[in-house]
């Protein structure tokens, strides 16, 4: 089992940018498949990305390709989730989440997370 502990998030206008990240800890940080989803108020936690496990490369949900990047350090155990052009439907909790499967697009497919962090874009 992993820790994860998030920081950032906030209030931004349409168009703009965050960055959120994702500290786990202990040192096995390499063998998990890490991944980033959202829930918006009255709605099911639905996947944005992920970072595989095996290779780091990665994978998005259609509706934020091309706008949202997924970087991960190994040595510093830290996953990354850098939001550019930011739109009022991206308005959600966010979450980072650990699994052992190599390409995980399923909330079932994840064993540990994090706290979760706001996201608030106004249009």
């Amino acid at each position: 089992q992993v820790h994860l502990v998030q920081s950032g998030g906030g209030s931004v206008q349409a168009g703009g940018s965050l960055r959120l990240s994702c500290a786990a800890s202990g040192d096995t940080f390499s063998s998990y498949t890490m991944g980033w989803f959202r829930q918006a108020r009255g709605k099911e936690r639905e996947f944005v990305g992920y970072s595989n496990r095996v290779h780091g490369s990665t994978d998005y949900a259609d509706s934020v390709k091309g706008r949202f990047i997924i970087s991960r350090d190994n040595a510093k155990s830290t996953l990354y989730l850098d939001m550019n052009d930011l739109k009022p439907e991206d308005t959600a909790r966010y979450y980072c989440a650990a699994s052992w499967y190599n390409f995980a697009r399923n909330v079932d497919h994840y064993e540990s997370w994090g706290q979760g962090t706001q996201v608030s874009v106004s249009s």
